[in-house]
C-alpha cells in the first residue's frame, strides 16, 4: 500500500509541476486580450527543435533595432537582471513598446518579460508550426506580417497567429 501511495504522490507532483510550467501561456490564451504586433523573421528552422519561426519584434525594442541572429528584444542596461515590463501603446492599428521598467505597471496593457539571460525574453519569441508550413511562414514574414498575441492582465503573452499585415 505504501508503494502505491508513493507512486501516486510522485505522479501528482509531476503533474502539478507541468501545470505550473505552462500556466502563464494557458492564462494568456484563455483569459488574455488580443493585440497585433509587427514581426520580422530571425531563423526559421532548427534541426534539434523542429519547424518553428523565431520571431523578432522591432516595435517592442527600446532602440528599434532588429536582431539578425537570436530572438529576443535586446537588453535593459541598468546593471540589474530579473523582471522587465514593457508597456504597450496602440499606433496605426498595431501595438508598440512604449516604456521598459523593472516595476509592474499599474494599468494598461503590458508584457511581463525576463532578462536573467543576456536578452529580454517575453515568451513570444518562437512560433512552432508543421514542417511544411515553416518555409511559407518565412516568406510571409519577409513581406511584412503581424503576430496576434494574447496578453492576460499579468502581462503573460502567447503567440496565437502570424499573418500578413
Amino acid at each position: 500500500m505504501k508503494i502505491v501511495l508513493t507512486i501516486a504522490v510522485v505522479a501528482a507532483s509531476q503533474l502539478a509541476l507541468v501545470g505550473l510550467a505552462v500556466a502563464p501561456q494557458l492564462s494568456a490564451r484563455i483569459a488574455g486580450d488580443t493585440y497585433l504586433v509587427r514581426v520580422a523573421p530571425v531563423d526559421p528552422i532548427d534541426p534539434f527543435r523542429g519547424a518553428y519561426v523565431a520571431l523578432d519584434y522591432p516595435d517592442l525594442r527600446q532602440d528599434g533595432s532588429q536582431s539578425l541572429v537570436e530572438p529576443g528584444l535586446g537588453s535593459l542596461d541598468d546593471g540589474e537582471s530579473g523582471e522587465v515590463y514593457i508597456t504597450l501603446v496602440e499606433e496605426d492599428g498595431v501595438w508598440i513598446g512604449d516604456a521598459w521598467s523593472r516595476k509592474r505597471p499599474e494599468d494598461g496593457p503590458y508584457l511581463a518579460c525576463d532578462d536573467r539571460s543576456w536578452q529580454v525574453r517575453c515568451g513570444i519569441e518562437s512560433w512552432f508550426l508543421p514542417q511544411d508550413d515553416a518555409q511559407e511562414a518565412e516568406h510571409l514574414l519577409r513581406d511584412g506580417a503581424v503576430a496576434e498575441l494574447r496578453v492576460d492582465d499579468r502581462g503573460n503573452a502567447a503567440v496565437v497567429d502570424v499573418r500578413a499585415q
